[in-house]
């Protein structure tokens, strides 16, 4: 008996804990998967930057800008850039939104799937309930990535207009000099690459669908790759 007069049902938790504990133990090594994966990264990235493909790729941006408003033969060049750029982040704004459609509709077909989809998994809860919590996170996933693409559309939008900017308007206001036109691409850029992450990290959640020990294998296959994509330099 707890002071005020409540009382804890060990027999309800523990129940619950057999219920659902497969479940809650899979997320929590799957997060912390993932964090010892971005820790060990930042770290090395600490060291030496250019260990990152994302450092080197905000460099490459950042020259390719200077370059560009500086030398204004090449705003038809930078036009032509910026505008594959705001089209990949369409196309993937158009793939997100058909990915969070379908989400949707597997939200609606719980009673139907939640036990055939968990017959490869001997442990771990089928319930309706738990069900919902898993369409819930990969909702939220899918959410993620299509604003991340979405604002990766709107800075380059920006960025359209900054680049063309004549020279003695780039002297004449700090905001529109080459520097911050750069900072906005790199953050079109950042938001880009949060989507993509997004996308990857949406695998493990739909692995989960089929029961925990998948959600873990699957968390630590797509670590496995997103680490080799990270690197900007093989065999470090």
């Amino acid at each position: 008996m707890l002071d005020g007069g409540t009382s804890i049902d060990f027999a309800s938790v523990i129940s619950w804990l057999r219920e659902y504990g497969a479940d809650l133990l899979a997320a929590a090594c799957s997060a912390a998967i993932v964090a010892a994966y971005y820790v060990r990264h930042r770290s090395r990235v600490r060291d030496d930057p250019t260990y990152s493909v994302h450092f080197v790729n905000e460099l490459a941006r950042r020259v390719w800008v200077e370059s560009v408003m500086r030398n204004p033969a090449k705003d038809v060049m930078a036009v032509q850039t910026l505008r594959n750029f705001i089209m990949v982040g369409i196309l993937m704004v158009s793939t997100t939104t058909l990915l969070l459609m379908g989400t949707l509709t597997l939200s609606g077909q719980i009673d139907s799937i939640s036990r055939s989809w968990h017959a490869l998994s001997f442990f771990g809860s089928d319930t309706a309930a738990l069900w919902i919590v898993k369409v819930m996170c990969l909702l939220a996933d899918f959410l993620v990535a299509f604003f991340s693409y979405a604002m990766a559309i709107r800075l380059a939008n920006h960025v359209l207009f900054m680049i063309n900017v004549p020279k003695e308007f780039q002297d004449a206001h700090g905001v529109l000099s080459p520097e911050h036109t750069a900072d906005r691409l790199n953050k079109a850029g950042r938001m880009m690459a949060i989507g993509m992450r997004s996308l990857f990290f949406a695998i493990p959640l739909v692995f989960w669908l089929f029961g925990p020990a998948f959600l873990v294998l699957a968390t630590g296959g797509v670590v496995l790759i997103v680490s080799r994509l990270d690197r900007h330099r093989e065999g470090l």
